[in-house]
């Protein structure tokens, strides 16, 4: 209990709340365990409740009729998901899987609605989450409607950089096949960008490590 409570209280989602209401949530969640690639839910499901990430991380996806998949997000350790559907009383409006494993922490639906009822101050936190992602997903917008794939590309490498604290180095946290569906593209023209920004000296690929060489050509893409 002592443990799921501070991580609850290190999230961003209840950061200023009372220890009485972490104990509260603390006692309605639930650790869930999930194998490499294993899906939480899917569109459609019922929304029981939402989710936070304990360890790993999760996709949030679409997939065509023809099975083409779309990564819409992806979260890490202390982001919840799943939460708007629990609120509008609808399903769940697109697919969740963990990306190798992971661990999740469950807050089921209708008892945490109760406490939010009593406690307003989750909700104002709940709002300022919502407007962040808002902006997030306007941006992930912009990307996919007006930037050809070397834009998208550079704009993720480049974001990658400010998350990471560093200017001249980035570690790609997901897989590159996953990075193409987030990016709105396939694996082979991915590969065929990365080798294109290697050759001109733009950046250098290594593994998983990519060590930005021309930060002014980046943003120019």
């Amino acid at each position: 209990m002592e443990n799921k409570k501070q991580f609850i209280a290190d999230s961003f989602l209840f950061t200023g709340i009372s220890s009485c209401q972490l104990a509260e949530l603390a006692e309605i969640s639930h650790v869930k365990t999930y194998g490499r690639g294993e899906a939480v839910f899917f569109e459609g499901e019922e929304a029981d409740g939402f989710y936070m990430v304990i360890e790993g991380k999760v996709k949030i996806f679409k997939l065509s009729m023809e099975g083409r998949e779309q990564i819409l997000h992806i979260f890490g350790r202390g982001e919840p998901f799943g939460e708007v559907a629990v609120f509008q009383g609808r399903p769940f409006p697109a697919n969740a899987a963990v990306l190798g494993k992971g661990k999740l922490l469950f807050f089921p639906g209708p008892e945490f609605i109760r406490l939010v009822h009593a406690n307003p101050s989750i909700a104002l936190n709940m709002l300022a989450m919502f407007s962040m992602r808002l902006r997030r997903f306007a941006t992930q917008i912009e990307h996919l409607s007006l930037k050809e794939v070397p834009g998208r590309l550079a704009s993720h490498l480049l974001y990658l950089s400010r998350e990471q604290h560093n200017r001249e180095q980035v570690t790609l946290d997901i897989p590159k096949g996953q990075l193409a569906s987030l990016l709105g593209t396939s694996p082979e023209t991915l590969s065929r960008i990365f080798a294109k920004m290697s050759e001109e000296g733009i950046i250098r690929l290594q593994g998983k490590v990519i060590t930005l060489l021309d930060r002014e050509r980046l943003e120019a893409f």
